[in-house]
């Protein structure tokens, strides 16, 4: 059997779908990840976290038969646990809020432009990065979701667009918003 590094996320599908220890290395895979996501998603505490966590994997094993395996296996995982924490939150009726303690690049390039220019006025030294996380604090958890997802968690449009289910091209006009209104609230 080949080394299970070298499987792409389909082959684990179907391993665990034949045998439900292999979940182990999906978990392997995305614990991690998944983790980071949790974490800069919610102010929750390590065993909260710990929880949502456990709890999401459960789910992705409950629901392994019903993946498309047409979509990006990650997609379908992020999706699984956005909803889980939304239901967590309410379940528990808690505020969502975000935790950022993302290291200091992608927090700049939030602010970047098209042409990957920063604002000179938006961003004077690194003492303006405790405002740009607060700033970004202060935006709804719409705009906060999509700009964790494509800046913090390395996600394409098209991966976001199915973790959120919009289309491509509100991603894009989200993204904008997003940075649009993070610009503004960095002046209030």
């Amino acid at each position: 059997m080949q080394d299970i590094k070298d499987k792409t996320d389909n082959d684990l599908v179907l391993l665990v779908r034949k045998d439900p220890e292999a979940l182990s290395y999906v978990i392997d895979r995305y614990k991690g990840k998944l983790d980071k996501y949790i974490s800069r998603r919610t102010c929750v505490s390590s065993h909260d976290r710990e929880d949502i966590l456990q709890d999401v994997f459960i789910k992705i094993y409950r629901n392994i038969n019903d993946y498309d395996d047409k979509l990006v296996f990650s997609s379908w995982i992020y999706r699984i646990t956005h909803n889980y924490m939304i239901d967590w939150y309410r379940k528990n009726k808690k505020h969502i809020s975000i935790s950022l303690d993302a290291d200091e690049s992608k927090l700049i390039h939030i602010l970047e432009d098209e042409n990957n220019k920063i604002d000179n006025q938006t961003l004077q030294d690194r003492e303006d990065l405790d405002l740009i996380k607060k700033a970004i604090q202060k935006l709804s958890a719409d705009y906060q979701e999509i700009l964790i997802l494509k800046f913090f968690e390395d996600k394409t449009y098209e991966e976001i667009s199915d973790i959120l289910k919009i289309s491509t091209s509100s991603v894009g006009v989200k993204i904008n918003r997003a940075k649009k209104l993070l610009k503004q609230k960095l002046y209030e």
